[in-house]
């Protein structure tokens, strides 16, 4: 083997080299490391076990043929031991069907001896990058783990704790979930870390929001359609259901669905099996069912919308998430978290925190849209504030009108009713008016009024003299 120009991707490499033939072990250890290489050699498979228990490598190329054992056997127990690991195998005696055996068992390539320089280095770069876009796709998974899993699902109160255990509980069983609450508390959040937390984690995850489709096109989506089923059909399409075979498969809105989809849905989630649109092929699926629903859908069984069947065969292990207005506690919490993702995002790493007034606010706030909402306005203060610390003016005009201080005991002050509330009026549009830049326009909708009304009352109170001159 000859030297060329080494390649940049090989240079620090570690690789285990395994052949029973001492010669070529050595000379191809060698020139391996003329690259830069990290390069350990054995001669056997019992040396070469030992190897991979004790440290990890970047690669492992190995003789299908070994004096104390297999190839095969050493690429299995990498794979296993060292799943990060590449594995090549090489041998004098290649065959096509070895060769797809090789693949199968999950080697990354199948070199024939002997081995041709420029193909081998070829293929050990390619082993490399293979590695490191697995690499990269792991530390992605894991970063949405760390989004949509338990740890971003924040709670100190004592029914959100009670939620925890539960999903600790049931994560591993096959049992139907069914997750409740208004909108915006997190259903979605809940339904990903359920899956995460099982032994299906490393299967799809697949949302489908039931409300957001129309009957004949929901059916479609959950259970697929063949080509001619009906008008626009062309090609056969796989559904759902079957995309999350051997994972889970999200339900949302699921007190939208009508009645007859009711019934497919009963017989889905009793016997795991179903057609496609148009179809006669029954398919079987192995699938964990999570569903959520932001109606009373015991409520809706007594009325006769819902299919009391349905309803009891969904509602196995109920998870119901508080409003965040119930729980104020755990706003500062969520509001922190909050406040690291955005700025994160939007590169604002100065923004370090919130001042007590601002907390103060959030907290005692009726916040009709939940968690969901706190993010857009955390996420609105991040983008728009101009300080370190996110302060009271920072957050919406509603937030800021309601001030446990307004009322305070200062009492009576002799004015009348209409001049005790110009001064809080003033305010108001001021700070409206300065947060949209001035555009009358924009101020006048922000604050639920017609322009013209907001013209009066910026002459009345005497903000026509404040305007900035263009």
């Amino acid at each position: 083997m000859t030297v060329g120009s080494p390649p940049a991707a090989l240079q620090s490499a570690s690789l285990l080299l395994v052949d029973d033939d001492h010669h070529v072990l050595e000379s191809m250890a060698d020139w391996l490391r003329s690259f830069g290489m990290q390069v350990d050699a054995e001669s056997s498979y019992a040396g070469a076990l030992d190897r991979i228990t004790a440290r990890s490598y970047d690669l492992v190329l190995a003789d299908i043929r070994l004096r104390d054992g297999d190839g095969f056997d050493l690429l299995e127990q990498s794979l296993r031991r060292r799943p990060g690991t590449q594995v090549l195998l090489m041998t004098g005696y290649g065959t096509a069907d070895s060769a797809i055996d090789a693949v199968r068992a999950g080697a990354f390539d199948y070199l024939t001896k002997p081995l041709i320089d420029d193909e081998l280095v070829m293929a050990l770069e390619r082993a490399l990058s293979q590695r490191k876009v697995l690499a990269e796709n792991t530390e992605l998974k894991q970063q949405l783990d760390r989004k949509h899993g338990m740890s971003h699902i924040i709670g100190s109160d004592q029914r959100m704790l009670r939620v925890f255990d539960i999903i600790e509980s049931v994560a591993n069983t096959r049992a139907t979930v069914l997750v409740t609450g208004e909108s915006g508390t997190g259903k979605s959040l809940i339904a990903r870390a359920i899956h995460t937390r099982s032994e299906r984690r490393t299967g799809p995850f697949v949302e489908v929001a039931c409300g957001a489709l129309p009957e004949n096109l929901l059916e479609s989506e959950l259970f697929g359609h063949v080509a001619g089923a009906f008008t626009g059909a062309t090609t056969n399409k796989v559904g759902k259901f079957l995309q999350a075979d051997g994972g889970t498969i999200f339900l949302d809105e699921i007190g939208t669905a009508t009645p007859a989809m009711q019934v497919k849905l009963l017989r889905v989630l009793q016997e795991l099996a179903f057609e496609a649109v148009g179809g006669t092929q029954t398919h079987r699926v192995d699938v964990r069912v999570v569903l959520a629903t932001n109606e009373d859908l015991a409520q809706r069984v007594a009325e006769g919308a819902f299919r009391q069947d349905l309803y009891y065969r969904i509602n196995v292990i109920n998870l119901e998430l508080p409003p965040l207005r119930s729980r104020p506690s755990d706003i500062p919490l969520l509001a922190k978290r909050f406040l690291e993702e955005v700025r994160e995002d939007a590169n604002r790493p100065g923004v370090t925190g919130f001042s007590d007034e601002a907390l103060a606010a959030m907290q005692r706030f009726h916040w009709t849209g939940n968690v969901r909402e706190l993010q857009n306005v955390i996420e609105r203060a991040v983008l728009l504030g101009k300080g370190e610390v996110i302060q009271l003016s920072d957050l919406p005009v509603e937030m800021r009108l309601v001030n446990p201080h307004a009322s305070g005991s200062a009492g009576y002050t002799g004015q009348t009713l209409k001049e005790a509330l110009e001064g809080p009026e003033r305010q108001i549009i001021l700070e409206v008016l300065e947060l949209n830049g001035w555009n009358r326009n924009e101020t006048a909708d922000q604050l639920g009024i017609n322009r013209t009304t907001l013209y009066k009352k910026m002459k009345r109170l005497g903000l026509e003299d404040r305007m900035p001159v263009s």
